[in-house]
Order: C-alpha cells, then sequence, then structure tokens
C-alpha cells in the first residue's frame, strides 16, 4: 500500500532553515506515512535547491510569490493527503502518529503554534495565533495545513496571490478546520527583528484590511 502524504514546502533562500525542517519530518518517513516531498521554490541563490536534491524531493521553480508557489507545489503532488509547510517551521515528535490518527475523520486541520524562543512575549504572540485560529477559524501558514488532496480540489486550492493565502483558504474550509492536539515550532527570526509587538500589530493590521477587501498585491508590499 502506497504511502499517503505527500509533504509541499514553499522555499525562498531557506538553506539556514530548511534542514531541520527535513529532519522533523524522517519520522513521517520511518512511519510509511510520506510517499514524497514537493519543494516548491521561488528563486533561491542560496543552497535551498542542493538541500531539495541531497534529499530526493521533486523540486517545482517559478516565480517568488507564496500563494503562487503552494500552488505549483500541489499539482505534482500524488499523495492521497498533502501536507503544507513553512520552511521554518518544524513539526514536534509523535506528529506522525497524530496526523496519521487523524486522516480517519477525513477533515483538514492544522497544528497549534509556538515559537522556537521563550518568554512572555513569544507566549504572547503564539496565544493570539491559537485563539484566532479556535475561534474565528483562520490558522496561518506557519501552522501547516493537513488536507485530503480531494478537498483541497473541490475548495480550489490555494490562490496565486503574494500574501494572506492562508487565510483566502481556510475561508474557503470554513468550520470543517480542526486544531490537531500537538504544537509546531516556527521561527522567531521576523518578530525578534522588527519587534515583538509591532510586528504583530502590522499582521493583525494587514489581516483586518484583507478580510475588509483591501488588494493583496498592495499588502504584500507592507508586509
Amino acid at each position: 500500500m502506497r504511502a499517503k502524504l505527500s509533504v509541499v514546502i514553499p522555499t525562498l533562500n531557506a538553506a539556514q532553515a530548511l534542514p531541520g525542517c527535513l529532519a522533523a519530518l524522517m519520522e513521517g518517513v520511518e512511519a510509511g506515512l510520506i510517499r514524497e516531498l514537493v519543494i516548491t521554490d521561488g528563486g533561491s541563490t542560496d543552497a535551498t535547491l542542493s538541500i531539495a536534491e541531497e534529499v530526493g524531493a521533486v523540486l517545482v521553480t517559478g516565480a517568488a510569490s507564496r500563494g503562487g508557489q503552494l500552488r505549483r507545489g500541489a499539482e505534482p503532488a500524488a499523495g492521497e493527503w498533502l501536507l503544507f509547510l513553512h520552511a521554518d517551521t518544524c513539526l514536534p515528535e509523535g506528529w506522525s502518529g497524530c496526523v496519521a490518527e487523524h486522516m480517519s475523520t477525513g477533515r483538514p486541520a492544522y497544528f497549534r503554534l509556538e515559537f522556537d524562543k521563550r518568554g512572555i512575549w513569544p507566549t504572547m504572540v503564539a496565544g493570539w495565533a491559537n485563539l484566532r485560529s479556535r475561534v474565528f477559524g483562520l490558522p496561518y501558514g506557519d501552522q501547516g495545513l493537513l488536507i485530503s488532496s480531494r478537498e483541497y480540489q473541490s475548495v480550489g486550492g490555494y490562490r496565486d496571490i503574494p500574501l494572506m493565502e492562508d487565510v483566502a483558504l481556510a475561508r474557503a474550509l470554513g468550520r470543517r478546520l480542526t486544531m490537531l492536539p500537538m504544537r509546531a515550532r516556527t521561527s522567531a527570526l521576523r518578530y525578534q527583528r522588527d519587534g515583538w509587538l509591532r510586528r504583530g500589530l502590522r499582521n493583525l493590521s494587514l489581516l483586518l484590511r484583507y478580510l475588509a477587501g483591501a488588494d493583496p498585491e498592495r499588502l504584500a508590499g507592507r508586509y
């Protein structure tokens, strides 16, 4: 019986973060869960492509656009289920068993979020993200997305937009989205660089403007 899961990872100069993400995926390979890995690259100039080749990933290339990269990455994926994952997100030990069990429900799902740094700000920002996801059904891409190929196709997949592609798909899925009982750990680098409060408020502002009808192309310039 063929493995059911195709993992799709969008990349752009992700050579520093990608090895950690891939290392965490190995338990899925060992458990016979992962069928293939698809790296969908947006024009990396570092060692990202070499890493993808070393691990035997299916490599898809094209213009840098998060929504477009995810959409292109899903096209060659042959698994009954898809797991979309950011390159700077690492899944926790035991994730493969959790995912395999959840597949039996047929529903799309995402992970709880935590950062790779500790402190009050990482805790607060992750807490808001998990609350937003649970109450409003709006998880972001750094929480991963597990979805059957059939349902992904039925809702039209990711839109080819540079920002808010995760929110657009989450809105299309609605209340079918489920929060998995495990935490994915994502990089805090952008928050540390921009400031936790400033970055958090910017992200909230972009979300509210998108929900109010703003053009994702214009919002991407402020990201």
